[in-house]
């Protein structure tokens, strides 16, 4: 009992207002790709070949077969900038244009197989090109999100040895200020209408590029990509994945969790620079040859959410569980969602309220699942299951899933543990490679048999997983990982701030935000303490990624204390 309290306690913050009437036209959604949930497990079988390319193996495939005329007159992919202006590519299209990119990639870059490519672009066409561009060539694509400062972008460039970034004009200036400390940089790519010194006109050369490209043939285990992503300690850790991890891996989620076809058309709203978007916004999807829908969307604004999933033929929606509690609190009553028909989750615990609440204003229920920059799907509440509000759900058919001991012990039902999945005596194939240049870290995730995923929860009779806490310091906040160390290195930096600690406060509508707890300097603690804390708040949004700042500041003053022994 003591378990299930704590578990609800941590995890289920409350939207004010708790609605049980269910909505009138409430949907029982059937599956389209498999019966029920014991018939996932019993039939998903995926050999892996041992060349795999998903350009090639997948997109190529899906161009073949919408030419022959067996694919539904569904776009590739479809972008909205917000302001009236669309694009819609076919698969060919889509093909012909990462092509071309890919030449500019081996050609005026001079990249080689292997060679590294970080891409810090917002949600434009031109991202998706970029992620296809490197697959083709072979090339590792590294993702990062737009918020990142100079200081971020100086450090992802050094550790990775990236030999090439592509970004925007908002960014380029930070890349040029940092570029002398990056030997290995040497070609820089600019998306905008604008030339830039030093820097490949990507729109120019886009004109000029052959769309006559051999894709690279790539071993199934070979790197394919990697994602920063944030620890308790130290800078972020560098997570690899190969082509197959995620390229093949992945069709556990859009197969059986997203449950997509070739007529359904998929929004995911996650920022491109975290493992999400490449989740649901490129390989879940187009493995089932559906349509990834994108909304540029610079700031999450639910009234341009709901106007969206109100206007366009949108089938599915993911979005963290941050953004349904913005969009539960929101006047929904003049919106009719005709086309949507699934919703998913995650990122983050989802409130069994918000879930009530979506539920009475849509008739849809909320699937959460649960996984990691390090894996594919973990846990998930599939279609045809009870949904119990709360959970994870159950193990995806790509994983072996158990609560563990400190020993690494398999635990009952209804013991608090660490969520562990099974690597011996054979790894999965959806679960990512290593920490890239750090094989301390790496070796730490293991356990016995098993891979430790850093989360707390446990098992009930049923089968189903509940998530209870982190097991180290991560906070998780609106979707996005923060790692203690990143923030207080930048609070340090502030000649006010003598010592400091971060921790995770709860949030209403953010799940968790950032908490920052200072020691005052002997100098500044006469200082007007509220105008502390906001130029404190300032420094660290210019220092470190502005999501990553301390929203509550608590400044604590220290006293002498004289102690007789």
């Amino acid at each position: 009992m003591e378990i299930l309290l704590r578990a609800k306690c941590f995890q289920r913050l409350a939207v004010p207002g708790s609605v049980r009437a269910v909505h009138k036209d409430y949907r029982i959604v059937t599956p389209q790709n498999f019966s029920n949930y014991e018939s996932i497990k019993q039939d998903f079988k995926l050999e892996v070949p041992e060349y795999f390319n998903f350009a090639k193996d997948v997109l190529d495939k899906w161009t073949n077969t919408e030419k022959a005329g067996k694919r539904p007159s569904n776009p590739a992919f479809w972008w909205v900038s917000g302001n009236g202006k669309e694009v819609r590519w076919s698969f060919e299209e889509l093909g012909s244009l990462s092509r071309k990119f890919a030449n500019i990639l081996a050609e005026a870059c001079a990249l080689q197989r292997g060679d590294r490519v970080i891409v810090i672009l917002p949600r434009i066409p031109e991202w998706w090109l970029a992620n296809i561009a490197c697959l083709r060539t072979g090339t590792v694509v590294i993702p990062g999100t737009t918020q990142l400062t100079q200081k971020d972008i100086l450090y992802r460039l050094q550790s990775s040895k990236a030999k090439c970034i592509i970004t925007n004009e908002v960014l380029a200036p930070a890349v040029d200020a940092v570029a002398s400390k990056c030997e290995n940089l040497h070609s820089k790519l600019i998306v905008s209408q604008k030339p830039r010194e030093g820097w490949g006109n990507l729109k120019e050369m886009m004109k000029h590029a052959s769309e006559n490209h051999t894709c690279v043939k790539t071993k199934h285990n070979e790197m394919m990509a990697i994602y920063f992503t944030s620890g308790t300690s130290g800078p972020p850790k560098m997570t690899g994945h190969t082509h197959s991890s995620f390229g093949l891996g992945l069709s556990v989620n859009g197969r059986f969790w997203l449950d997509l076809t070739p007529s359904d058309v998929m929004w995911n709203t996650s920022d491109t620079g975290w493992a999400k978007s490449a989740w649901s916004s490129v390989f879940s999807p187009w493995i089932q040859g559906a349509c990834v829908f994108a909304h540029y969307l610079p700031r999450f604004e639910p009234t341009s959410i709901l106007q969206t999933l109100s206007k366009f033929p949108i089938t599915v929606f993911c979005s963290a569980p941050t953004a349904y509690r913005m969009l539960v609190q929101s006047d929904m009553s003049s919106y009719k969602f005709k086309s949507l028909k699934h919703c998913v989750s995650a990122g983050e615990p989802i409130n069994p309220e918000v879930t009530e609440q979506w539920r009475n204003r849509t008739g849809l229920d909320i699937y959460e699942g649960y996984g990691q920059t390090e894996t594919v799907l973990i846990c998930g509440n599939f279609k045809g299951m009870k949904v119990k509000p709360g959970s994870m759900g159950k193990p995806s058919p790509a994983f072996d899933v158990k609560i563990l001991d400190v020993n690494g012990n398999v635990l009952p039902p209804g013991q608090e543990g660490d969520i562990g999945i099974q690597v011996l005596p054979t790894r999965p194939f959806g679960l990512f490679t290593h920490y890239v240049d750090n094989p301390t870290k790496t070796a730490s995730t293991l356990r016995g048999n098993f891979y430790i995923t850093g989360d707390r929860g446990y098992m009930d009779e049923d089968g189903y997983f509940w998530f209870v806490a982190r097991s180290d310091d991560i906070i998780l906040s609106s979707g996005y990982r923060i790692g203690p160390f990143e923030v207080e290195s930048a609070l340090i930096e502030h000649p006010a701030v003598a010592e400091s600690a971060v921790v995770s406060s709860p949030d209403p509508i953010r799940g968790e935000v950032v908490k920052a707890f200072i020691v005052l300097s002997p100098d500044y603690k006469s200082h007007d303490q509220e105008q502390l804390k906001k130029e404190i708040q300032e420094l660290v949004k210019k220092t470190t990624a502005p999501y990553k700042y301390p929203r509550k500041v608590g400044i604590l003053i220290l006293m002498s204390i004289s102690l007789a022994f």
